[in-house]
């Protein structure tokens, strides 16, 4: 049987920090190019494709973009260009398609169209020399390094910063980039802390809710895979304000329940919906940097609201692999499953 430390997840999430420290230094002049760009001729609008984990990183781009640059950013279906074959009318629209391994048919097909249809096509990947990278006008190396583990972990986060490296720059804004520059810090830090809590109580789990808002509702569509694809477990994502809906009929005594938090406008009520959870005897877990927090799992404390995701999911996949491990899986190869998914 694996030891938690001895898996391939274990040893590239934990390099993420490392890969993001280096992409930013790396990246910064091919971003500033490209954000000349985009002030010189400015989108009416951002498209993001992808699948898996870097539509996660897509959802999350969304609320980036949407409250860091004030422009829309809507998801685009992949399928509306590779089975359906439709046209879309993308002129003047920033494209931006991310993909660990830049080779899925579907994501190529759809970029290639994008470009067909005139918006600016950004591709954020891994491999740099991929097909997907060969159609795009403007390419942003994730600059994870090689993930040979079929879980992507350093290639989500790597996502997130460039991502956020992007917005920054675009909006001029000093002091979110700083903060980017601080996080492998905080990430190096909560990757140290205790989440054994959460390991201990989802052993036995069946099914599980991953809980975030805004910024972290990406994050939480990261961990319900996460769980599912390493761990076996039948993990489901929500905003807290949807979850409140149909969904809160099925939390009662010992459902568990994970919130992934950021200290903005979206933490009361985040909170008020795990306190109201917990009231019922649920399972909750919530991160925070306050030790006053109730049903804490432990985070360094973010440097902006923006980043705190990528200090989370962090933390997150250290208990992930961990908990697969526990529950008698091999969280680099799980069943049925393969490291490149390519989807026509």
């Amino acid at each position: 049987m694996l030891k938690p430390n001895e898996t391939k997840m274990f040893h590239e999430a934990g390099e993420s920090a490392d890969a993001i420290a280096r992409q930013l230094v790396a990246n910064d002049a091919i971003v500033a190019a490209l954000v000349d760009k985009l002030k010189a001729a400015p989108p009416r609008f951002i498209v993001t494709c992808a699948r898996g984990s870097s539509d996660h990183a897509a959802t999350f781009g969304k609320y980036v973009f949407e409250t860091q640059v004030g422009l829309m950013t809507a998801s685009a279906s992949p399928s509306i260009s590779s089975i359906y074959h439709a046209k879309q009318q993308l002129d003047g629209a920033l494209y931006i398609a991310i993909s660990q391994s830049g080779g899925s048919p579907d994501l190529v097909r759809a970029a290639s169209g994008a470009r067909e249809a005139g918006a600016h096509v950004v591709a954020l990947v891994n491999v740099e020399d991929s097909p997907l990278a060969r159609v795009a006008d403007t390419v942003v190396p994730l600059r994870a390094g090689p993930e040979l583990s079929v879980a992507a972990t350093k290639s989500y986060l790597c996502a997130l910063s460039a991502l956020v490296h992007i917005a920054a720059r675009w909006n001029g804004d000093e002091a979110l980039y700083a903060a980017l520059q601080d996080t492998p810090d905080a990430m190096r830090a909560t990757w140290a802390m205790n989440w054994s809590p959460l390991v201990d109580g989802l052993v036995g789990a069946h099914d599980l809710f991953v809980v975030g808002r805004g910024l972290g509702l990406g994050a939480a569509q990261e961990a319900a895979l996460k769980l599912k694809e390493t761990c076996g477990l039948h993990a489901e994502a929500f905003s807290s304000a949807e979850v409140k809906h149909g969904p809160m009929a099925l939390v009662g005594r010992d459902f568990p329940v994970l919130f992934l938090t950021q200290q903005d406008e979206s933490i009361a009520g985040i909170r008020e919906v795990a306190d109201e959870f917990a009231a019922r005897g649920a399972k909750v877990w919530v991160t925070s940097s306050d030790s006053a927090q109730s049903h804490r799992l432990p985070v360094a404390a973010a440097p902006h609201p923006v980043c705190a995701p990528l200090i989370a999911v962090q933390g997150f996949y250290k208990a992930a692999n961990a908990l697969s491990i526990a529950r008698g899986h091999n969280p680099d190869v799980p069943p049925h499953l393969n490291k490149v998914t390519r989807t026509v």
